[in-house]
């Protein structure tokens, strides 16, 4: 846990404790860090965390405040929900990402980073080098389960994570979206049961789809992000073969899960003897010190499939992905070989020197940085501009804001009338196909704040205002 993270757990039992009543004004950024010893960053992120979370609310030029005590009060644990014998999800996603292919377009609802802060410059010499090189064409070396030195650089790096991994657990996959869909592929048998979040990256819906299976959902923790009850009682109640979830920066909504949950999480699973394909592929792009733990780091019966990628990283140029296998590593490259084939040796070659050589975590570094610096500035920016009943979940990690509008607005329609002016934003039909509540919304905030990107968020917040409960 991080250290605002650990701020933000205090002041939130503070609260519950009754320290302070609705509306009383908290310490200021200075005075809570002398009064807690932490920095004054620290503190303002952990303020920020709390008012994503309905905690608080801020004034401006004022402070932060306590939140009205009914929007304290935790809800009860809500149920999963029943089977969705008949997803239907893959037409609305292509619907979609044809809408949005446009130069044209202002991609604030694009999945990808902007690609300006992937480029690099070393891992392009790099991969002009290779292309030069007979060798790097070779697919014999390269086939399933992929280039030797590549798994065992991924291997070396869980290990540095604490994770006992060995090269010939390593399937690399074409970007980690065939990974995740051979993982599940590989577990699942149509009619099947799987297990997903509330709200979650359109890809699992498609899968489910794809395969036949029925899906149950639990809902989204408003604090915790993973209903950790409601996962026990769904594991409990439902014939669930496999879960699939996104733990670390949570795509839409942003939330990490605690190491404490998913070490529960991984408890549930060896009692349940079920398993679970972990879809990782943020979990470079945290803002803190530490990298976040995954599930697989308390999995102690291979009951996770965890799934990397080096697209969110280095862009679709570089769409090589992987899984974590273990025992169930030749079962993926049968799947592989009769899909995807193999995954470009050029591209495997040229990771090898990138990643080998600190070229990697250099770029991550900077990557991050402006990842932090930009997305801090849409919340500000935002959160200053939206109307009063607008909600922004703000999270220390990926690129993606999640908001949530008032009930009378249907981002469905929302996201159409943007598109008319040339703006793309992800509505949350995309995300939550099975849920009556569509009145929220995912900007991507990868993109500096300039004069363009302004005139589109306005535009936006201008439409937002437009809408009225008649």
């Amino acid at each position: 846990m991080y250290k605002f993270e650990k701020l933000a757990v205090n002041i939130r039992q503070m609260i519950k404790d009754g320290l302070w009543k609705a509306h009383d004004k908290l310490p200021s950024l200075r005075e809570q860090s002398e009064l807690s010893g932490y920095s004054l960053m620290t503190v303002l992120n952990a303020y920020q965390e709390l008012e994503a979370q309905g905690w608080l609310y801020a004034k401006d030029k004022s402070g932060y405040y306590i939140a009205e005590r009914a929007e304290l009060n935790l809800p009860v644990s809500k149920d999963s929900h029943p089977p969705h014998e008949k997803i239907q999800i893959n037409s609305v996603v292509f619907n979609y990402l044809k809408e949005t292919q446009s130069a044209e377009i202002i991609p604030l609802g694009s999945a990808f980073p902007n690609p300006e802060l992937l480029f690099n410059r070393k891992f392009m010499q790099l991969l002009s080098q290779h292309a030069k090189r007979k060798n790097s064409y070779s697919n014999q070396p390269n086939m399933p389960p992929g280039n030797l030195e590549l798994r065992q650089i991924i291997a070396g790096r869980y290990q540095l994570q604490g994770i006992t991994c060995h090269a010939d657990d390593i399937v690399i996959t074409s970007g980690a979206l065939d990974a995740l869909n051979l993982a599940l592929q590989a577990l699942t048998q149509p009619g099947d049961c799987i297990l997903l979040q509330e709200t979650v990256f359109y890809g699992a819906w498609q899968a489910a789809e794809r395969l036949g299976l029925n899906v149950i959902t639990i809902p989204d923790h408003p604090t915790q992000g993973l209903d950790i009850q409601a996962f026990e009682q769904a594991l409990r109640q439902y014939p669930i073969k496999v879960c699939w979830l996104m733990l670390n920066a949570q795509n839409p909504v942003g939330y990490t899960v605690s190491a404490e949950i998913k070490q529960d999480i991984a408890q549930l699973l060896a009692q349940y003897q079920v398993y679970l394909i972990e879809d990782d592929v943020y979990q470079e792009l945290n803002f803190g010190k530490e990298k976040p733990v995954s599930v697989k780091y308390f999995d102690q019966q291979q009951r996770v499939l965890h799934c990397g990628s080096f697209s969110k990283t280095l862009g679709m140029g570089a769409r090589v992905g992987w899984v974590f296998a273990g025992p169930y590593s030749n079962a993926i490259q049968h799947l592989q070989l009769m899909s995807t084939l193999t995954v470009s040796p050029l591209l495997q070659h040229t990771l090898v020197d990138f990643v080998s050589h600190h070229h990697y975590e250099k770029h991550l570094r900077s990557l991050r940085r402006q990842l932090d610096t930009h997305k801090k500035r849409f919340y500000q920016e935002l959160k200053a501009r939206l109307p009063e009943h607008c909600r922004l979940h703000y999270h220390s990690a990926g690129y993606f804001l999640w908001l949530e509008l008032p009930v009378f607005i249907d981002s469905q329609h929302l996201y159409q009338q943007l598109l008319q002016q040339h703006i793309s934003i992800a509505p949350s039909l995309l995300f939550r196909p099975q849920h009556t509540a569509q009145h929220f919304i995912r900007l991507n905030t990868s993109f500096e704040w300039t004069p363009e990107i302004e005139a589109a968020v306005n535009a936006i917040i201008q439409q937002i205002k437009s809408y009225n409960k008649t």
